[in-house]
């Protein structure tokens, strides 16, 4: 199969393929949440769902320390490692965030917009767990 590498990110696509497009639509963006074992998993996306950085908050002599990967060209990291970290506080376990966004040609306004929903999101998870 012959290939191009996209113009988009380091993924190699087949000849012919075509990307859809993902325009600024941030009612969809989730946060999902998931225990394992003590710790927690926080998984959030909107647009094209992707992992752009990983950030795991944990606790060493009381204090939170947080250690993030991020992938080239992503900005995600300036979300996920508050988000641990706040998530952590919170919770007063490890978490670990896994966070991919992206919309098609977003405004510095959208990407203000995008920053509270995931952060309003991100607390009504951590609202939630805490009544149960």
């Amino acid at each position: 199969m012959t290939s191009r590498e996209s113009i988009f990110d380091n993924r190699v696509e087949p000849v012919g393929f075509e990307r859809p497009a993902y325009p600024f639509t941030p009612e969809d963006l989730t946060v999902e949440r998931q225990e394992i074992g003590k710790d927690t998993l926080f998984v959030v996306r909107g647009g094209e769902a992707h992992i752009g950085a990983v950030s795991t908050a944990y606790f060493e002599d009381g204090a939170i320390v947080v250690e993030t990967t991020s992938l080239p060209g992503h900005k995600e990291a300036l979300l996920s490692e508050p988000a641990a970290r706040r998530a952590a506080e919170s919770l007063r376990r490890t978490v670990t965030v896994v966070m991919g966004i992206h919309y098609d040609g977003i405004t510095a306004e959208q990407i203000a917009e995008v920053s509270a929903i995931a952060s309003k999101r991100l607390e009504e998870a951590l609202r939630a767990s805490s009544a149960n």
